[in-house]
């Protein structure tokens, strides 16, 4: 496969687009703005179009979760551009099942959730995703009769693939006993029914050229033939010519009638053309529509046939002659319109039979049937209505399986707590360097001489290096206690005093103090004292100021002076940091959580499911209360005048941002949720110092603003605002929101 890939993409663009994302090499503009993403994979275009519904409702729930699709052919990945433009952040070739091609994937995109499509079974896929923390679920799951026994044959090894799901969702109970026999376990597996019964036409309607082309042509009847297959082994039928054939015999008496032949393969379109124009039939391609009166409109278009339903009179559904298992019946039958099937429906097997017994299909037996099938329904208005009828019934009799399956997913999502594993190189060479790392950290907790002052002390830390919302959560708290002192290191301050001291509506120049300092003093909530020893800092301030309470910015690591409680913050975008440094940012293992008194959980969305990450927590510390915050932005302010924006009022345009932060997609993220469309991101390191050369760089790339964090502003450069001009330099003041805020004061006072 690879190798032909590779033969194809030497001299095709496109084919090669297709080999570099297949081998899991995804662009680099593809960036998950933290972990929570879902990777859905798709692989036919029926399975595109059965997922549209399912998407869009879970992004109407929650928005600001990101969603990927994946598909294996180009044809797949057409529709899904088309049909899911606006409702997920990329649609992409899926990896080959080869651990390293999905390994690259999942380090790209970070997903809580990979959703699998009805039967696709990919080994590494499947084991992967859950290796790199992610839930795994099949949806809409069925096993049809052809593949029945090979599942059976094999079932030693589907049994042990089966095994990696969360939850196998399937069509009915003759699929989940299948799946049963096919090794999976019965408590993982759930009938929520046929997603395709939740089919919902396209809201732009007929495209306007095809309405226009169908109201010039004025037919009588309409008759479509939709999607046609070719013969699947020797000796089978090929509908295409079955269809023409029946046309034939239909049009001698039939002026009127305009077919609508579908072919469901793009690579047949010129096939059947020919095909037509060897049969002497008028006919005109979709594509083209240069006659006005044809016979025949062969549709060579791929998505649009669903919403031409509505203007047939019959339908044959194809797939059902050829030995090929059938096509999805649900649309027509959303339209009432009459379906004409032949013998072959084991991909439907469940929706068939439910419709045969409703006495809602006119099933024929071979080819030399369809020309009188679709006569009779022709002749007969209303016999065909009924039909139509009894099947519109039937399919609106079993809708509700998108709500059904959304709430799976989301519970599902809940539980997926995502690390991907770093590249085998890195983990070879730095896996040792990290069993240094820790080794270093229990010896200097072990011999660190804790000193205590006579003030209570309640530290902020978190266990990764930086990104986690320390410092906002230190100014959160100052702000709702009476006489508070923050103890700060001052990272990357220029003064070389050992301590200073700035009291509470003071002021000092960023320089001295360093910019999370500068933070907390114009905050005005809090004295603050700057110093690498946190104990003598402390010493110096009770001394001087006697605050009631001292809170420690960033100390959970900070053993030379004792605490009366701790407070560790765990990032739900990025809850476990990628491993101990070096390999990821973990300051020291997730056994440091045991000495955490209390432990927030910080950036989760209003009414979002963490249980997983709560459940992690909950193997490390049993006992310390777990709270959630979030990020709430509050206004822009202007770096030059000082002035506040309020957020709905202010109108940014075409936006550029840049942040030196620990963990860059937070800010990403909060950007998002704003709506804000940014045309450029720029990440700096932490605690950045920026340059009039750099600021003047960004500007280059903004039409009309250029945003970033109160930290970095503190970071900028005298004129900043000016070598930008004319565009405008904005921060974004941010606030904190906490689930129980009034229970997490009480426990540190």
């Amino acid at each position: 496969m690879a190798l032909y890939l590779l033969y194809r993409g030497i001299r095709d663009r496109r084919y090669f687009e297709h080999l570099v994302e297949r081998l899991g090499f995804l662009p680099s503009t593809l960036e998950s703005t933290g972990s929570g993403a879902i990777w859905f994979h798709a692989v036919s275009v029926g399975e595109v179009l059965t997922a549209v519904p399912l998407i869009r409702r879970l992004r109407s729930e929650r928005p600001l979760v990101r969603v990927y699709l994946s598909t294996t052919t180009l044809a797949g990945r057409a529709s899904a551009e088309e049909k899911l433009e606006g409702l997920v952040a990329r649609v992409f070739f899926a990896p080959l099942d080869f651990r390293s091609s999905v390994r690259r994937v999942l380090r790209r995109l970070r997903p809580a959730l990979v959703v699998v499509l009805e039967t696709e079974i990919w080994p590494n896929l499947y084991r992967e995703s859950k290796r790199a923390g992610a839930s795994l679920i099949i949806v809409n799951g069925r096993i049809s009769d052809r593949a029945l026994p090979r599942y059976r044959r094999f079932r030693t090894f589907f049994r042990y693939v089966l095994r990696w799901p969360d939850a196998i969702l399937v069509q009915s109970e003759e699929d989940r006993k299948r799946y049963i026999a096919a090794g999976a376990p019965p408590d993982n597996i759930a009938v929520t029914g046929n997603l395709k019964y939740d089919f919902t036409p396209p809201a732009s309607g007929m495209p306007p050229e095809l309405a226009r082309f169908i109201e010039h042509a004025n037919p009588s009847q309409v008759w479509i033939a939709a999607s046609t297959m070719p013969p699947a082994e020797a000796g089978d039928v090929d509908e295409d010519d079955a269809v023409i054939a029946a046309f034939q015999t239909l049009c001698s008496t039939r002026n009127g009638l305009l077919l609508i032949l579908a072919p469901r393969k793009p690579e047949r379109f010129d096939l059947v053309a020919e095909k037509l124009k060897d049969s002497g039939i008028a006919f005109t391609r979709r594509s083209k529509l240069v006659d006005p009166t044809p016979r025949v409109l062969l549709l060579d278009s791929i998505g649009e046939l669903a919403a031409l339903f509505e203007c047939a009179d019959v339908v044959f559904m194809g797939g059902t002659l050829a030995r090929r298992g059938g096509h999805n019946i649900l649309e027509p039958a959303y339209f009432a319109k009459p379906i004409i099937v032949g013998p072959h429906l084991e991909n439907f097997a469940e929706i068939a039979n439910s419709f045969y017994a409703a006495e809602a299909l006119e099933r024929i037996e071979d080819q030399s049937a369809l020309a009188s099938a679709v006569r009779c329904l022709l002749d007969d208005p209303e016999r065909a209505a009924v039909l139509g009828q009894r099947a519109r019934d039937l399919a609106r009799s079993r809708r509700g399986v998108v709500a059904a399956i959304s709430h799976e997913i989301w519970r599902a999502y809940g539980q997926g707590v995502p690390d991907p594993p770093r590249v085998l190189a890195a983990r070879l060479l730095l896996t040792p360097l990290t069993w240094l790392w820790r080794a270093g950290h229990r010896l200097h907790l072990e011999l660190a001489k804790k000193r205590a002052l006579n003030t209570r002390v309640v530290s902020v830390g978190g266990l990764t290096m930086g990104g986690v919302g320390k410092s906002p959560m230190v100014a959160y708290l100052a702000a709702r206690l009476r006489d508070p002192a923050i103890l700060t290191r001052g990272y990357k301050r220029k003064s070389g005093s050992a301590v200073i001291i700035v009291p509470r509506g003071k002021t000092a120049p960023t320089e001295v103090t360093g910019d999370e300092a500068q933070i907390f003093i114009r905050g005005g909530y809090a004295h603050v004292g700057i110093g690498k020893d946190r104990f003598a800092v402390g010493r110096r301030i009770e001394a001087e100021l006697k605050p009631d309470i001292f809170l420690l910015d960033d100390g959970f690591q900070h053993f030379q002076l004792r605490r009366d409680h701790d407070i560790v913050l765990i990032d739900a975008l990025d809850p476990l940091g990628g491993g101990a440094f070096p390999l990821g940012r973990l300051r020291e293992p997730l056994e440091g959580l045991a000495r955490a008194g209390t432990i927030v959980i910080t950036r989760v969305e209003p009414g979002q499911d963490i249980s997983g990450i709560e459940h992690l927590l909950r193997r490390y510390n049993a006992q310390a209360p777990l709270f959630r915050s979030r990020v709430v932005p509050r206004e822009w302010v202007d770096v030059e005048s000082g002035l506040a924006l309020d957020l709905a009022g202010a109108k940014l345009g075409r936006v550029a941002a840049f942040c030196g932060l620990g963990s860059p997609r937070s800010f990403w993220r909060t950007l998002e949720e704003l709506g804000i469309e940014v045309g450029l991101r720029q990440a700096f390191e932490d605690h950045h110092q920026y340059s009039l050369v750099e600021l003047k760089r960004l500007a280059q790339h903004a039409a009309d603003v250029l945003v970033t964090t109160e930290k970095d502003a503190m970071n900028l450069p005298e004129g900043a605002s000016a070598i930008v001009a004319p565009l405008k330099l904005l921060w974004l003041r941010i606030g904190i929101e906490i689930e129980k805020e009034d229970e997490l004061l009480k426990r540190i006072l």
